[in-house]
């Protein structure tokens, strides 16, 4: 099964997405966005530029957790994944964004609330 960006609406009234890898689970997460149009940008920006491996950044939380961020091209982090257990889960993490990203369908949620 292949990828998927869920489109969402938050209590707030703002726009937020998630890339969700082929067994529903979310690799990346969104900022929030004041528009829905924002949004979809954010999105086109993740399939352009997943595919570049220099635009992710390999961190570290506060206690010691890998993760990853999304950076475009003009430096503004465009995604966050979560936390791992690992280094190499969170690169395999960036592995999947990297090939569901670009051809993942838009599933757009913000009508359903």
């Amino acid at each position: 099964m292949a990828g998927s960006f869920e489109l969402k609406r938050s209590k707030n009234d703002k726009f937020f997405f998630n890339l969700l890898a082929g067994n529903g689970q979310i690799i990346l997460s969104s900022e929030m966005y004041e528009a829905k149009a924002s949004a979809t940008n954010g999105i086109d920006s993740v399939r352009r530029n997943a595919v570049d491996d220099t635009k992710f950044d390999r961190l570290e939380g506060k206690d010691g957790s890998p993760y990853f961020t999304l950076k475009a091209g003009n430096g503004q982090v465009i995604g966050q994944s979560q936390m791992y257990s690992s280094a190499s889960s969170r690169d395999a993490g960036i592995e999947s964004v990297q090939k569901n990203a670009p051809d993942a369908e838009l599933k757009d949620l913000t009508t359903d609330d």
